[in-house]
Parts: structure tokens; C-alpha cells; sequence
């Protein structure tokens, strides 16, 4: 069978663990030329069969170097996100400015580094890791972590609609909750480990947590020629959860 990213280059964030490294796995498994970035670079060592490459999202000069040194890039995965905990009284200024760094402003930065070699080239695939936490659901004690997921979904949408003509497709996935190390420790930092992972098992219909592999799957298909006829789109992948 042939591999459905054979002869692309993909630039992934976030890429260390979780769903970011489960789409770095995914795509060298495809075809891919993957370029797999992270501030945590002690694990994306142990990513097999990429180029890693440390990265900072909240650091414009590093983007800048990392993207010149790829080359042409076909595929850019933003999987940078930060899951701050609370109602709007609840939460800081602090985290507020940190969360629109992280989770919104990175990819507002990542995607204008790419664009215009994809311009260029006349063609390429954004994806970016949004939540159904936010403009699809409303969650909570996530006010500010479901804002800025909202916005990412915004971004989305504007992105595909003024860049369609040039063969640029951007996509969000919309992932509901994810067995990741970020939720482990979540739920380890929550008092009561055992409550606290029932309770998000609970509130799935499908009675389980959803796995990073899962959410590589889409990656893949957004990432592929498959999906040449969709952009601007906000997929849902949260067991039924929002259903």
C-alpha cells in the first residue's frame, strides 16, 4: 500500500509527547518527511525517523530560524496548547496573557512563517489542534483554555477563506478528551487521581478516553491529498461527547 505522505515535509510543534508526537510517529510511518519540534528536546531524541529541531512558539526569532532551516514545507501541524484550569473569577491575568501566547498567538506566528514558501509553491496543508472546549462546547472551569481555543477555530476559518485561491488548505481538529502525559498529570495534580480520571471517563459516551493515535488519523487524512477538497473546517473527534 502506498504511503499517503510520501514526497511531503511536515513542520510539527509540540512534538515530545502526546498528540504532538503521535502525529510526528504517524506521519514518518505515511511517508513523511517530519521535522519534529519541542522545547523538551531530551524526549523528541527518542522520536525514531525525524529531524527534531528545539523550538520555542513564543519566541518570534526562533520561529523564523527554524522555518528558514526546513526548506519547503508542505504540512504544518500546530499542537502547542497549555490547559489553564477555572472559571473567568477564578483565573489570573497571568495565565490569561500566557494561554493567548501559547495556545493562539504561536500559531498566529507559525502559520505566517509558512505561508508564503507554501504561496509560492502554490499549495500546502495547516493543521491546528483547537478543542471542542470552547465555540463548539461550552465547558466547565475552562473559560480561559476554551477562549483561546475558540479563537484558534476563528484563525482557522480566516486563514482557509483568504488563502483557498492559492491551493492552501487549513483545518482544526477538535479533540475531546485525550489520554496525553498532560492530563495524567492533571489528574495527578487534582487530589484525588482515581475520582478524578473516572469522572472524565464518565462523561464520555463511549465510556473511554480518546487516544493520541486516534487524533493522528485525522492529521494524517488533513495532511494527505485525501483531504484535497477540505478546508476550513472544524473536526470533531471527541467519542460523542458533543453529540
Amino acid at each position: 500500500m502506498s504511503q499517503r505522505l510520501a514526497g511531503k515535509t511536515a513542520l510539527i510543534t509540540a512534538a515530545a509527547q502526546g498528540i504532538g508526537r503521535a502525529i510526528a510517529e504517524g506521519f514518518v510511518a505515511e511517508g513523511a518527511t517530519v521535522i519534529a519540534t519541542d522545547i523538551a528536546t531530551q524526549q523528541l531524541t527518542t522520536l525514531q525517523g525525524c529531524r527534531t529541531e528545539r523550538l520555542d512558539v513564543t519566541n518570534a526569532d526562533e520561529i523564523r530560524r527554524v522555518v528558514a532551516a526546513a526548506g519547503d514545507i508542505d504540512v504544518l501541524v500546530n499542537c502547542v496548547g497549555y490547559v489553564a484550569s477555572g472559571a473567568i473569577l477564578d483565573s489570573s491575568e497571568e495565565e490569561w496573557a500566557l494561554s493567548l501566547d501559547l495556545n493562539v498567538t504561536s500559531m498566529f506566528r507559525m502559520i505566517r512563517a509558512v505561508l508564503p514558501g507554501m504561496i509560492q509553491r502554490k499549495g500546502g496543508s495547516i493543521v491546528n489542534l483547537a478543542s471542542v472546549a470552547g465555540s463548539i462546547k461550552g465547558v466547565p472551569n475552562r473559560c480561559v483554555y476554551g477562549t483561546t481555543k475558540a479563537a484558534v477555530i476563528g484563525m482557522t476559518k480566516a486563514v482557509a477563506a483568504d488563502y483557498v485561491g492559492h491551493s492552501i488548505r487549513c483545518n482544526a481538529i477538535c479533540p475531546g478528551t485525550v489520554d496525553t502525559p498532560s492530563l495524567e498529570q492533571r489528574m495527578r495534580a487534582s487530589g484525588n487521581y482515581e475520582a478524578t480520571r473516572a469522572a472524565f471517563i464518565e462523561r464520555q459516551p463511549l465510556k473511554r478516553l480518546g487516544q493520541p493515535a486516534e487524533i493522528a488519523a485525522l492529521a494524517i487524512y488533513l495532511a494527505s491529498d485525501e483531504s484535497a477538497f477540505t478546508t476550513g473546517q472544524c473536526h470533531i473527534i471527541d467519542g460523542g461527547w458533543t453529540n
